[in-house]
């Protein structure tokens, strides 16, 4: 994963807490501050402050499974919020319409606003997915409609000639 700025930053603050702590020589230190500004991975960084303390010397974190175990929580990502499930349900009722002839489109439409409106208030993801919902659910109910119109006015054409 590259690096940004701040990962950097958070690096070198770690370098210079082991140089004033004595941990690191001053060529070393020099030489690793360097490397630090030019990394352009987190496991370039990683690598600079792996044997360093990064936080208070008594506290030691558990190595976390998986293939991320050896780079420190310092320079993990923030987990994503989750996607709202209203919204998925809202999109697999918009596809579904097309597969029993626009029968899902009226939950479709009911779930995907229901879905914008938790994702406004929860921060949730998934708004993309409820839109989708939506506008298929819409699409398929405004054919329907144009259909009906049609059968109606070739009906009342028929009968009145």
């Amino acid at each position: 994963m590259l690096a940004a700025h701040s990962d950097r930053e958070r690096a070198v603050d770690v370098l210079r807490a082991g140089f004033a702590e004595g941990r690191l020589p001053q060529p070393e230190y020099e030489k690793r501050i360097e490397r630090a500004y030019q990394a352009r991975t987190l496991g370039e960084l990683s690598t600079l402050v792996a044997d360093l303390p990064q936080g208070p010397v008594g506290l030691q974190q558990a190595p976390m499974p998986g293939p991320m175990g050896q780079v420190p929580r310092t320079f993990l990502p923030a987990p994503a919020p989750p996607t709202n499930a209203k919204a998925i349900g809202a999109l697999a009722c918009g596809v579904g319409t097309f597969f029993c002839g626009g029968l899902t489109a009226i939950p479709a439409v009911i779930l995907g606003h229901m879905a914008r409106g938790e994702i406004r208030r929860t921060q949730e993801q998934g708004d993309g997915m409820a839109v989708g919902g939506i506008v298929l659910g819409w699409l398929w109910i405004a054919g329907w409609a144009f259909l009906l119109v049609i059968i109606m006015i070739a009906a009342a054409s028929s009968s009145s000639g």
